[in-house]
């Protein structure tokens, strides 16, 4: 190719690049909007709920009224100075008196619409609100355990708060400003075609336009300053609520000036775009007041010539102005709003995000529930990775017959929490099947499957109540007789009893103020009280100390009679007494049989006793 031929080709120029991706995000930006006014419709008009339709008409024509009113008081205030002025013809045959006491009640009348508009709509909003964010919580409880582990639980809670608030705002707002702005400026529009000239029409248009132009053009802009602070305030959030999540770690390290700095640097970040924030809505309503200054100071001279020529009296003049502060005061308003909404929009799309977020383990169509009969678990052949590029279980196949305890030992990283993971379905397996007396796991309802599957973690995270609510989480609606019974059970209740506050003593965020021996005991005993016919022991005693490890064996050991015990052990000297010991080593199943068994086979099994008990 020539070096003409080259000079003439047309080239993407960085600047039309930059354009199209604007345009590109604009779209979906837009796209976006469109799916969030989808989604909130149906709250507004559901089609199985006649009374919440029937209080959005009902809304709407207060809405009317009130609208109505408002742009005829002006009339009677134009009536009144005419009056006193001894101008113009009296109107409905009324005095200057009369006419001011129906200005009066005209403008309490407008008043009076609007607040009747709010309390019919209230419970309409209330209800959307209310059903938006149960829907959100029940989802995020749906979603898989691969979500929940990588998700920031600040960062969470401030789009779910967001997102809720700005249902409200467009439901309100979005109803009840913008519909209503354009009903009463078409009004305001006709009134002075009709009453004076086009003339002063076409300021007034000329005005709003600029105006909607300007605001429109600089709340854009400000959006993505807006959207910059709030992910910084997301950021700042997130940091601040994991520091506190973690307020051991960092005493233990003395981070505490690291955490501090952290969070100053997010907070940092948050006061830049704050201030240019505030900065670009200084502009904005600088802008504004001087489209609307300019556009009133000209209809007011084009009617003080009317008045001076006689063409107009004192009340038009009057009327005129109130008629253009009565447009300024909803289209200052009009930037705010649309700002909102936007926002609203914003906040309300990254909600509807995490709505469309699929869950990873679904039921299957009318799933049947588990059927328990003895509580056989059978791993046949199965395959899982968490990730394509690392294969954690390999063909693993293992049996646990009724009223057996299996335990499961190996090395860090061999897959033996996957597998405890695997039976109580967070994940579905990729090959093979679990099985629970001979039913798969994936055919059941997994509500079902939870409830005959009692599981004792080896970290047991209690809610921020009493030792008697955590330990009641085991069965709803258990009576405290129960709840005493299942604490005995695990060897806890004469702690319990022993506490100035019994039952009722708080345990503090996640359970802090108990000892991990007490927490694990609470922890045994709401799963007792739940009495599954299946325990899944996950590393139960691995962070505690050998005496308390020791006290708890006890308890656990009491837990499983007449029970499926599959135990998941890092202290292979806590399962000695298992009926069975599958030995795992890189996801894949390398020795079983009984303890003394597996010493005289001095294989994998062996090398692990060995080493552990010199180690002690």
């Amino acid at each position: 190719m020539t070096a003409d031929k080259i000079a003439s080709t047309p080239r993407a120029t960085p600047h039309k690049q930059a354009v199209t991706e604007e345009e590109i995000a604009a779209e979906q930006e837009r796209q976006s909007s469109m799916r969030v006014l989808r989604k909130v419709a149906p709250y507004l008009w559901p089609a199985d709920m006649p009374w919440v339709r029937k209080r959005v008409v009902w809304a709407m024509l207060a809405l009317i009224l009130s609208k109505v009113v408002i742009v005829a008081t002006p009339q009677f205030y134009r009536g009144a100075v005419d009056a006193l002025a001894g101008e113009g013809v009296p109107m409905f045959a009324l005095g200057a008196i009369s006419l001011t006491v129906v200005y009066g009640m005209a403008r309490l009348m407008g008043v009076g619409f609007q607040q009747l508009r709010d309390a019919i709509f209230t419970k309409v909003a209330q209800r959307a609100l209310r059903m938006l964010a149960l829907e959100t919580f029940n989802h995020i409880h749906r979603l898989s355990m691969r979500y929940h582990i990588t998700r920031k639980t600040g960062g969470l809670s401030r789009i779910i708060e967001r997102g809720v608030k700005g249902v409200e705002f467009l439901l309100r707002f979005l109803l009840f400003s913008i519909g209503p702005l354009i009903l009463e400026l078409l009004l305001i529009g006709i009134i002075l075609t009709i009453q004076f000239n086009a003339g002063y029409m076409a300021v007034v248009a000329v005005t709003i336009a600029l105006y909607v132009w300007f605001t429109f053009a600089v709340t854009e802009w400000r959006v993505k300053l807006r959207r910059q602070m709030n992910d910084q305030d997301t950021d700042a959030n997130q940091k601040a609520i994991d520091s506190l999540l973690n307020y051991e770690t960092v005493k233990y390290f003395g981070a505490e000036a690291r955490e501090a700095g952290r969070y100053d640097s997010a907070m940092a970040k948050y006061e830049v775009a704050a201030i240019k924030t505030n900065y670009s809505l200084a502009f904005l309503n600088f802008g504004q007041a001087v489209i609307i200054t300019a556009g009133l100071v000209a209809v007011m001279v084009m009617a003080a010539y009317g008045v001076q020529s006689g063409d107009l009296t004192v009340g038009d003049f009057v009327m005129i102005n109130a008629y253009m502060i009565q447009i300024t005061v909803p289209l200052n308003f009009l930037g705010t709003v649309y700002r909102e909404i936007r926002q609203a929009l914003v906040d309300m799309g990254q909600m509807f995000d995490l709505l469309e977020q699929p869950s990873e383990v679904n039921d299957k169509p009318d799933a049947p529930a588990l059927k328990v009969s003895g509580g056989q678990i059978k791993f046949d052949n199965v395959a899982f990775a968490y990730n394509d590029d690392r294969q954690i279980l390999k063909g693993v196949s293992l049996v646990a017959e009724p009223g057996e305890m299996v335990a499961i030992v190996g090395s860090t990283g061999s897959g033996k929490s996957t597998i405890g993971r695997l039976l109580f379905r967070f994940y579905d397996v990729q090959g093979g099947s679990v099985q629970i007396d001979g039913q798969d796991v994936r055919d059941v309802s997994q509500n079902s499957l939870h409830r005959q599957i009692g599981v004792v973690p080896q970290d047991t995270v209690l809610f921020n109540d009493t030792i008697g609510y955590n330990i009641a989480y085991g069965r709803d609606g258990a009576t405290q007789a129960e709840i005493e019974a299942a604490a005995q059970a695990a060897q806890i209740h004469e702690f319990i009893k022993a506490l100035p506050e019994g039952y009722d003593t708080s345990v503090g965020e996640r359970g802090l103020k108990l000892s991990g021996g007490e927490k694990q005991r609470v922890g045994i005993a709401r799963t007792l009280l739940k009495d599954p016919p299946i325990l899944l022991l996950d590393e139960a005693t691995s962070a505690l100390d050998s005496e308390t490890e020791h006290e708890i064996q006890d308890a656990l050991r009491q837990a499983g009679r007449g029970r499926t015990v599959l135990t998941i052990a890092h202290r292979l000297s806590t399962i000695a007494e298992a009926d069975r010991i599958i030995v795992l080593e890189k996801g894949e199943v390398v020795e079983q049989g009984t303890h003394d068994a597996l010493l005289a086979a001095d294989g994998r099994y062996a090398q692990l006793w060995q080493r552990q008990q010199s180690e002690e």
